[in-house]
């Protein structure tokens, strides 16, 4: 036994409590061999004990590995979680909480829910009369009816008093059908010179066949006022009236009264120049197969819907308003407005930063919706207060509620970019863009409150412009640039005369005759 056995045996008998007995070697010592077993010990432990430390150092690395893999892991494990959160949010998004249009919905409408905290419910107040058919006191036509006999002793009552009379009216469309007039310009020789003279066809005259104004104006009425198709257009003036014109003679017609129109847009034009506030917007629009933008401009009684392949200012440029314009510019803070530097001021759409505000709240952290819940109050607040001014008769809301309720609204801003700073994900770095626009153009999107002439929203352009969207969805895209313009065309001639009580039909019969309503004659 060496001396690690002998050490070992030593140790074995102490803990078994005979510390007494002393260690006895097995055999007895060689001289020397104590030597000899301390080195080769010695030796052993260190190569242990370099053993030891080259599976420490190993142990190490690997832990260090581990280490990364599960940093690497963890950061992973955080963008998945980001892009999770991102995707989550994004299908939050409606049209109550950004500008998707009601329409993008689809079954998945949410349901109403108003930032307006009136406790009203939606709809006709309790109570309300409702609105119903009257009869009229001047019928086209009267129908009596009397009775042949009593109803209880069977006598005739022929020559009975009439003592009542209950009135029942309906009203009907008789059936119509279209007319063909033919025009025969005579031709005459005269005896003396034998000259021979033709009549001169009336005015409007100009083709063997043709179709008159008011059929006409009937097809650009069911093709640009009620946005059929042109086919069904088509279809619909043969069952209505017995006379389905050709969808290439409805397109002519279409193109004749936009031609007519001309002097009514400059007209429009020039209104829109010379306005204090106005309204703009932009929206795409499929031409051809290609994304094309719709443009529109209005102002009290004066509506421009104008069709550009940009979206940008050169599309703006092209409709002619904002390079001559002084007044205030009404628009939703996309940045080429603010490109035009002779208008006297932007206001910035209150709804659309609201719906932005909305999302917020919904998708945003705890932190988040606080500075985002102070902000849609501040904005309500004095929404309320312009409508209560503007009614009173007064030209701004009280400066105390301006600076009370315009501070609640800067220094939510403040806070969202605070809370925001870092931007690590993309719902970051979009509250913390939103909130930063918030304070930099506070005074634009508190300008209604200290100049009631601005409204509150952009929501005028935006109800103008929703109808070239509709034309999409019913019909489908414009087949030419050529084609959206003619329609751009019409719809600016229609919503004016709208806007002035022309009906639309009327307004097209007048252009079709070749006289169409002018907005500065009105």
């Amino acid at each position: 036994m060496g001396f690690v056995g002998r050490l070992s045996v030593s140790r074995c008998l102490r803990r078994a409590g005979s510390g007494s007995v002393p260690d006895v070697p097995d055999t007895p010592p060689v001289p020397g061999d104590a030597a000899a077993s301390g080195e080769l010990t010695a030796a052993g432990l260190r190569a242990a004990n370099a053993r030891l430390r080259d599976l420490l150092a190993d142990r190490d690395t690997r832990i260090g590995e581990l280490q990364a893999q599960v940093a690497a892991q963890d950061a992973r494990i955080g963008e998945l979680q980001a892009q999770v959160a991102d995707l989550a949010a994004q299908v939050k998004l409606n049209s109550r909480n950004s500008s998707k249009p009601p329409s993008s919905d689809g079954l998945g409408k949410p349901e109403p829910k108003s930032l307006r905290k009136t406790g009203r419910k939606p709809g006709r107040p309790k109570g309300q009369p409702g609105a119903t058919m009257e009869l009229t006191d001047h019928p086209d036509r009267v129908i009596r009816h009397e009775p042949g006999a009593c109803s209880g002793c069977g006598a005739g009552l022929a020559d009975a008093e009439q003592t009542g009379m209950e009135r029942r009216q309906v009203t009907e469309i008789p059936q119509v059908k279209a007319t063909v007039t033919e025009h025969q310009m005579i031709e005459k020789t005269c005896a003396c010179c034998g000259q021979a003279t033709r009549a001169q066809a009336p005015d409007g005259v100009n083709a063997p066949v043709q179709y008159g104004p008011r059929a006409s104006a009937l097809a650009a009425y069911l093709w640009h006022g009620q946005f059929l198709s042109r086919d069904r257009a088509c279809q619909a003036l043969g069952d209505m009236f017995g006379c389905e014109p050709s969808p290439g003679a409805v397109a002519a017609m279409a193109r004749k009264i936009a031609a007519f129109c001309s002097p009514a847009i400059k007209e429009i034009v020039q209104a829109l120049i010379a306005s204090e506030v106005a309204h703009f917007d932009e929206t795409g629009f499929r031409v051809a197969g290609k994304l094309a933008w719709v443009h529109s401009a209005s102002a009290g009684k004066h509506v421009l819907v104008t069709v550009h392949a940009k979206r940008g200012t050169e599309g703006m440029n092209a409709a002619g308003i904002l390079p001559s314009f002084t007044g205030i510019a009404v628009h939703d803070a996309w940045a080429p407005y603010d490109t035009y530097d002779g208008v006297a001021g932007h206001g910035l759409c209150g709804a659309h930063v609201l719906r932005e505000l909305a999302a917020v709240t919904e998708n945003g952290t705890d932190l988040d919706v606080i500075w985002a819940q102070q902000a849609i109050d501040a904005l309500l607040a004095l929404k309320n207060a312009a409508g209560a001014a503007r009614e009173a008769g007064q030209a701004a809301v009280r400066r105390k509620d301006r600076v009370t309720h315009g501070t609640y609204f800067t220094d939510a801003a403040k806070a969202g970019i605070a809370l925001n700073a870092a931007r690590r994900t993309k719902l970051q770095k979009k509250r913390h863009a939103l909130a930063t626009r918030m304070l930099k153009r506070a005074g634009d999107y508190l300008r209604f409150a200290r100049d009631l002439r601005v409204p509150f929203d952009n929501n005028e352009a935006e109800r103008v412009i929703r109808m070239s969207k509709l034309r999409i969805k019913v019909s489908g895209c414009m087949r030419s640039m050529a084609g959206a313009e003619t329609f751009c065309t019409i719809r600016s001639y229609l919503a004016t005369a709208a806007r002035h009580g022309i009906s639309a039909l009327d307004a097209l019969i007048l252009a079709a005759q070749g006289t169409p309503f002018i907005p500065g004659d009105a």
